[in-house]
């Protein structure tokens, strides 16, 4: 058992902690139960019975009246004569607190500890057990142990304010909530340095929340031992919803800082709501953990205890109370929370049915911190009915709070000076954001990839999520063209004006060798498309020939010290990438080898043709035929074998300047060549 710092107080100097009332109205030797009675160990037969809840009291009215107003309201006023029966039901810390105050009232001593204070100070209050009647009385000395022992101690503060769960709305009437809550701040918010009282610290290993009595005493802190920053999280993370959101207000309140404001809040939702786990799923908020609703029943349970509902339904209310509790006292800075915990956050709420408010604040936040995000906790499935496995209306709202947070970030700091980050590299604030959107564009394009599959996602939204962000956060459409392309698979029925459509999402220019290469040989594009990503994989030929020429002479002026710099280079390539390009390489020196021979082969026939003009020419004039024959049979047979070298070229490409050049030609030569 966790013991209470105050310890039993038997054997202790406080004079508050050992109770005994100096007048004695009857001369008993204690109390006796049996079954669920009550009796007064003394001569004097009882001539009061008081029912509290199961169990019976049978006692005497004046001890009774003597320390007690209402009791003295009660049998006095009463306007049925004498009074030897009352019920009390409603007295706060039920027949374990009643005990305790008729022992007080019988001069019986009372051991008041952290785990009976607090329904005891409830109970003295309900029973006017004050000064009036008698100087010393329990709300006097309850009072004073609250005060100076409680109070002064971390586990004690704990203790009671985890006892106040069932004493609604007297502990809050009495402002023991608040104080417990304050001192729990005012320790918690002490430099490490100075604590000297003991603690759990580590986080319990199972889910299941401790019985409030029953918490261990993990961890004390010796001369040597440094104190984590968090050390409180635990000890804290055992209270109610709303006794924790308490604690974390007047924590705030104190200055703490948001980063362990926020961790705290963190394990505190991982602890108490399983959904919050990576594998959260639905069952698991239909179908708590063992331990989890038991240890529950006594917590948010009491408050909404009156509703004749299942027991599911219970659970489910819990956690909706204890999700918008959540979200409320989440700090407001941007890094207050991991993103990953705002969507599992933002997952839960949906499937409970949270306030549209809160789910609205839930989905800023989510966008402040976007390029945090992974896959897997952006893919939430969609609860309520809807055509779409995932909520891709949400994706998109969470997209557009992003695009407004990074506007207003660059509104906000247009002139500010370069910084250094994390990694010690020196940045600017628009770094940053263009950093960020970069990242962005890449979870989107995955999140596309995965939800094209669905055949119920339609077009329009795809459209609207693959162009929210802007032109500049893509510098590579490949990801774009994986979705694109997982969307043509899933759905084949398009038309053709659909894909046409479907496919202006991306850009050809943006694609790598290895896209373009995929997109000329894919059947499901259309063939404007295809034709463009050939004339844009042209172009990057063209250029990597131009590129490749200046580095060999850049490598012929600096020739030992390139060597090492393209080993390296090739090294840090990918694999698939170098085999690729070796590939387009000897396609290309092969392409420029066929074009110089058909340059030579198309000179030479020129020749040919001037030649056979000027025979043709002189045949004219003297009616002959016979060499015109020969020339053009010569012909013939240099035209078949054009030709058959045309052929054996395949599909290679040709220059645009060979394509000028062949123009000139007569178009029956053309044809035969291209």
């Amino acid at each position: 058992m966790w013991e209470s710092e105050s310890g039993s107080v038997a054997g202790r100097d406080y004079d508050s902690e050992i109770l005994s009332s100096n007048i004695h109205g009857v001369k008993t030797n204690g109390f006796e139960l049996k079954d669920h009675s009550w009796y007064v160990a003394s001569d004097i037969p009882s001539d009061l019975l008081i029912q509290v809840g199961n169990y019976t009291f049978y006692l005497h009215k004046y001890p009774l009246l003597s320390r007690s107003g209402r009791m003295n309201r009660i049998i006095y006023d009463s306007k049925e004569g004498d009074v030897n029966r009352i019920e009390m039901n409603d007295i706060p810390g039920g027949p374990d607190a009643f005990e305790l105050a008729a022992k007080f009232c019988y001069g019986i001593a009372v051991d008041l500890t952290a785990t009976n204070i607090s329904g005891l100070r409830c109970a003295a209050e309900y029973l006017e057990m004050t000064e009036d009647l008698e100087e010393g009385n329990l709300v006097f000395k309850t009072e004073a142990f609250l005060s100076y022992v409680v109070l002064s101690s971390w586990r004690d503060s704990i203790l009671v304010l985890k006892g106040c769960e069932h004493l609604s709305p007297w502990a809050e009437n009495l402002q023991i909530v608040r104080r417990c809550s304050e001192s729990i701040a005012w320790k918690a918010c002490a430099n490490p340095r100075g604590i000297k009282w003991a603690y759990t610290g580590k986080p319990i290993s199972h889910m299941s929340s401790p019985k409030w009595n029953e918490i261990k005493q993990e961890s004390s802190p010796s001369r040597n031992q440094q104190v984590p920053s968090d050390w409180w999280f635990e000890d804290v993370s055992i209270l109610r919803i709303d006794h924790f959101v308490r604690v974390i207000t007047a924590i705030k309140v104190k200055g703490m800082r948001f980063e362990l404001i926020g961790a705290a809040i963190m394990q505190y939702g991982v602890k108490w709501l399983p959904g919050l786990t990576k594998d959260g799923t639905e069952d698991e908020i239909n179908n708590p953990r063992d331990g989890y609703s038991s240890s529950w029943k006594g917590g948010l349970h009491m408050i909404i205890s009156g509703n004749k509902e299942e027991p599911q339904n219970v659970e489910i209310k819990e956690q909706r109370m204890m999700v918008e509790s959540l979200i409320s006292i989440i700090p407001p800075q941007k890094d207050g929370v991991s993103c990953s915990f705002l969507l599992r956050l933002l997952r839960m709420a949906n499937m409970l049915k949270v306030a549209p408010a809160l789910i609205t604040e839930l989905e800023k936040r989510v966008g402040m911190q976007l390029e945090q995000a992974n896959l897997v906790d952006l893919l939430i499935p969609s609860f309520h009915k809807s055509e779409t496995l995932y909520d891709v209306d949400l994706v998109q709202r969470v997209l557009e709070h992003f695009l407004v947070q990074e506007q207003t970030d660059q509104l906000a700091s247009p002139s500010r000076q370069p910084f250094t980050d994390k990694h010690g590299f020196e940045t600017t604030p628009r770094d940053t954001v263009t950093n960020a959107k970069i990242r962005v564009a890449r979870l989107v394009d995955s999140y596309l990839t995965e939800v094209s599959r669905d055949r119920n996602l339609s077009l329009e939204k795809f459209q609207v999520i693959a162009e929210a962000l802007p032109e500049s956060a893509r510098t590579c459409d490949d990801g774009l063209y994986r979705a694109v392309d997982s969307y043509l698979k899933a759905h084949p029925t398009l038309s053709e004006h659909e894909r046409k459509r479907l496919c202006r999402v991306m850009d050809c220019q943006k694609l790598s060798i290895d896209a373009c290469m995929h997109a000329a040989q894919n059947e499901r594009l259309p063939l404007r498309i295809v034709v463009q990503v050939l004339f844009s994989e042209q172009i990057k030929i063209s250029n990597a020939i131009a590129n490749n020429t200046i580095k060999e002479s850049s490598e012929s002026s600096y020739h030992q010290p390139m060597i090492t710099t393209r080993k390296a280079l090739l090294e840090g390539t990918p694999q698939s990438f170098q085999e690729g390009w070796s590939t387009a390489k000897k396609d290309i020196n092969t392409l420029k080898f066929d074009l110089e021979s058909m340059k030579a082969k198309y000179l030479e026939l020129q020749t040919d043709m001037e030649n056979l003009q000027r025979q043709f020419d002189k045949m004219s004039k003297q009616k002959q035929t016979s060499a015109w024959s020969s020339g053009w049979k010569k012909l013939g047979i240099k035209l078949s074998k054009m030709t058959t070298e045309n052929q054996e070229i395949g599909p290679h490409q040709v220059s645009n300047t060979h394509v000028d050049q062949i123009r000139k030609a007569p178009r029956r030569w053309r044809n035969s060549i291209s």
